[in-house]
């Protein structure tokens, strides 16, 4: 593949004129070299954040998306107009630090089979805490629930050095993912159909599933604010979480354990819905059911995706016990609580 430039940092940019005018500044700061360039992407903002980069940074590449899809394809209608080596996908909401990128760069140029990786993420608000959003890597349980090292479900913990071991993880977050371009275009991206939430999850399963390794390298640390485009308690974001984790269990679980998953999973949709209910969330309860809706009128299409996907028995990353049952009946809320013996290698 023929490229422009080896690292394309790119921005999905959608109503964050506040965040741009932030965080770019920094930004360019600590990102400087011939073989790097920031291009801001934009996915139909109704704000002023297009003439805000105009007027303010006429040297940096914008590209206009002529819809909002959302997250996926977004970038990917973004990323096939560019020629880089990598790219990094990164949210507005992120302050960058010194010396950011070099490493990770360096250690996905030597390691060939690294198909994406993600730096440290740390709270731009409360640095000293990890961030919710992708903390020092992401991993999996058998039954869909993402968690990261220094976040289990809702507990976040201090950062004090305990994970700064560079790590072969699951998933990197979508927030400042570094990927392979050759291998994100062959492989057809982000699922376009995700829209946002899980996507990258999906993703990085995709590339393990096909061999490549995803990793952390902390060396390099980011600030993430989260939430800039969907607060956390949005129904929206609770039926996009719910929807897409179906999809991507779905697509990637090998034939052995689907049926099982998938029947396990249902039980405990309803147990969620009902503990928002329980809280006065109605909402966010009829926005599972809705997501489990739609799901069943998707799976005619993800079969066809599940098809052209490999699905190997064992994974590195995959933790074998039940998240949730770790974590309510058993009092697990730090990741160095797990039972290491069920986290393959």
């Amino acid at each position: 593949m023929e490229y422009e430039v080896e690292t394309a940092i790119v921005i999905l940019n959608w109503n964050g004129r506040n965040f741009l005018e932030k965080f770019l500044p920094k930004l360019i700061e600590c990102t400087s070299g011939p073989d790097t360039e920031i291009i801001v992407a934009d996915n139909h903002s109704s704000d002023d954040s297009m003439e805000f980069m105009r007027r303010t940074y006429p040297n940096i590449r914008l590209i206009i998306n002529s819809e909002n899809w959302g997250f996926a394809k977004g970038y990917n209608v973004a990323l096939r107009q560019i020629k880089a080596r990598f790219f990094v996908l990164l949210n507005s909401d992120i302050e960058v630090s010194p010396g950011w990128v070099e490493p990770i760069i360096a250690k996905m140029k030597g390691n060939p089979m690294v198909a994406a990786a993600q730096p440290k993420l740390l709270s731009y608000t409360q640095k000293g805490q990890f961030e919710y959003a992708g903390a020092a890597g992401g991993f999996i349980d058998y039954l869909g629930y993402p968690f990261c090292r220094g976040r289990v479900f809702e507990q976040v913990e201090t950062d004090q050095g305990q994970y700064d071991s560079d790590c072969e993880v699951f998933w990197a977050t979508g927030a400042a993912l570094f990927v392979r371009a050759d291998l994100y275009l062959e492989h057809g991206g982000l699922d376009d159909d995700f829209f946002a939430h899980m996507e990258e999850i999906d993703f990085c399963w995709r590339m393990k599933n096909l061999g490549y390794k995803i990793m952390c390298y902390p060396e390099s640390v980011v600030y993430h604010i989260g939430g800039g485009t969907l607060p956390k308690n949005s129904p929206r974001k609770t039926y996009l979480n719910f929807r897409n984790n179906m999809a991507l269990l779905y697509k990637n679980l090998p034939d052995r354990t689907l049926k099982s998953v998938m029947r396990k999973r249902k039980w405990l949709d309803l147990l969620a819905a009902l503990m928002f209910l329980t809280k006065g969330q109605r909402k966010d309860a009829k926005a599972v059911f809705q997501a489990r809706r739609d799901f069943k009128s998707w799976k005619a299409s993800l079969e066809q995706k599940r098809k052209q996907i490999p699905h190997p028995a064992h994974l590195s990353g995959l933790y074998r016990k039940s998240l949730v049952l770790s974590h309510y009946l058993h009092g697990v809320k730090q990741f160095s609580q797990l039972d290491s013996r069920y986290l393959e290698k």
